[in-house]
Order: structure tokens, then sequence, then C-alpha cells
């Protein structure tokens, strides 16, 4: 490689180290507004998910016909779009309902424990070896989830377990993505993931409405705040997965990987800003935690692939 070319892919990964920094400080800002939404006014979970995934709808409608110059929206997998967007969106509503009731950086640090899940289901469903180095750091993150979740447990009951459960469903969204996540544009794949997220939420909150379940209500926007703050909500939602669909496409996903985990410094700085949440002593050790067993799983990805590109 020369020395001009080595400069320009220099270039690209910090110029997408850049981006994923950028997306992970903003992508809270969605959490943040959801739960002072849910707490404030009060909008129920799973209005605001809906109108997370509409907005993002509209938003990919309208960039996608403008890029294509046209309005028809085929797609080679659509349906299994919309199976992703399921996913997202049920991952999303369980996730919105956790942050109503518990501190913002709580719940993401509990959901942090995604990628110990998607390396076990990679190992399931992919055939991807997975050595004994990093199972042993993936039951140490686990033990750090568990350190989040006692105190939460005690003091918010069994909604403490729902950013596990948000991640565990975004763990299959994510294996399902890598497995058959090709020949469709980063946008339209955007687009009917948003249909299925919109398809979710209409059926839970139908299921709200029948059952009297108020987290599922369907909840009528009517101050304009609460307008704005749904609209925001999609618009961060949809810029924040653009600009890491954007930096995955400018450098391996082992160096951008481990900047997931500014999301949990930009939420706990947010929560702390507007709700007064700061995490306690064993809350920071968990969250330590789950951060180092999470980088030693990206570092021995990274080196596992270059000893199989070696070889």
């Amino acid at each position: 490689m020369n020395t001009e070319t080595s400069t320009i892919q220099n270039n690209r990964v910090t110029g997408a180290m850049t981006i994923m920094v950028i997306a992970m400080l903003i992508i809270p800002g969605m959490d943040i507004l959801a739960k002072w939404l849910a707490t404030s006014f009060p909008m129920a979970p799973a209005t605001i998910t809906f109108s997370r995934f509409l907005v993002q709808v509209m938003l990919m409608a309208i960039l996608v016909a403008i890029r294509t110059r046209s309005f028809g929206f085929s797609a080679r997998n659509s349906a299994f779009n919309i199976v992703r967007g399921l996913l997202i969106g049920s991952a999303s509503m369980l996730f919105f309902i956790s942050v109503k009731y518990m501190p913002v950086a709580d719940a993401i640090s509990i959901f942090f424990v995604e990628p110990i899940f998607v390396m076990f289901l990679s190992w399931i469903f992919l055939d991807e070896i997975v050595g004994w180095r990093r199972v042993m750091a993936a039951i140490v993150g686990f033990g750090g989830a568990l350190l989040v979740i006692q105190p939460s447990f005690s003091q918010f009951g069994p909604v403490s377990l729902l950013p596990l459960c948000t991640a565990t469903l975004f763990a299959f969204y994510l294996i399902l993505t890598r497995k058959y996540g090709v020949g469709d544009s980063p946008m339209k794949m955007q687009f009917f993931s948003g249909i299925g997220g919109v398809v979710f939420c209409s059926i839970a909150m139908l299921v709200g409405e029948v059952s009297g379940v108020e987290d599922l209500a369907f909840t009528i926007p009517v101050q304009f705040e609460v307008f704005a703050g749904l609209f925001l909500i999609g618009v961060i939602a949809t810029l924040g997965h653009l600009l890491i669909v954007l930096a995955f496409s400018m450098a391996p996903a082992s160096t951008l990987a481990p900047f997931q985990y500014i999301e949990i410094v930009s939420a706990t700085v947010l929560g702390l800003m507007i709700f007064g949440d700061f995490p306690s002593p064993s809350k920071w050790l968990g969250t330590g935690i789950i951060i180092s067993s999470g980088l030693f799983i990206f570092w021995r990805e990274q080196r596992v692939s270059k000893s199989i590109a070696n070889n």
C-alpha cells in the first residue's frame, strides 16, 4: 500500500470514528426525550415508539424518493426487513417502557450485554467460532450486568429486566441483518424496517386499548411540545442509525464497535442534567465490568479475524 493510499484509508477510518462518536452522543437524546414525554405529560411508551417509527418511514420515503426520483419502494428483501422492523419495534418499545421507570444510564448499561448475546447467537445460528476466552469474558460481562440490575430490581422491580429483553431482541435483529442483510440500500432497509416497527406498535396499542395496559395505550398528543418531542425522537433515531450505517461502511466493525460505549457517558450526563439521576458506586462498577468484557470480546474478534486472514 503506497503512502497516498494509506493516507486516504487513515482519513476514512478517522472520519468513520468521528461519525460514530457523533451518533453515540446524540442517540441517548432519543431515550431522554422518551422518558420526559412518558413522565411529564404523560405519553404512553407504545405511542412514543409508534411515532418514532412513523417519522422514520416518512423521512426514509422522502430520502428514497429524492435519491431514486421515484415513489416506488420495492426492495429485494422487503419481507425480511419488515421482520427486522418487528424485532426492533418490540425492542424499542420495551426500552422506552424501562426508561419511563428507571434512569436512562442504568437501562443503557444493562442493554450493553447485547454484544455478549450477539456472540452466542452468532455461534448458534451462524456457525462462527467462539473461543473459551470470549465465553469467559461474556460470563464476566453478564455478572457486571447483574451488578447494575440488582439494586435496580430492588428499586424498580421486574421493569429493570426489560433492558435485558431489549438486548436479546436487538441481538436477534443484528443476527438476521448479518445473515440476510444484503441486496438493498441502507435507506430502503430503514424504510421497510420502519414499516415493521409501525405494524408492531399498532398491534401493541390495539392490545393495550383492549386490555387496559396503560403503557401500551394510544395517547393522543395535544400539546405542541409533545408533537415536537415525538418528531424529534424520530429524527434522532433515523439520523443516528444512518450515521452508524455510514460509519460502518467506511471502517471495520472491530474498530468502531467500542465507540458504542460512549452512549453510556452521554446518557449519564443528560440524565444528570435533566432528571438528576446519577449511578451508584455498584452501578459504576457493573458498567465498568460490562464495558471491559465487551472491549475484550471486540479485541479477540479482531485478533481471530486477522489470524484467519493471514492463514
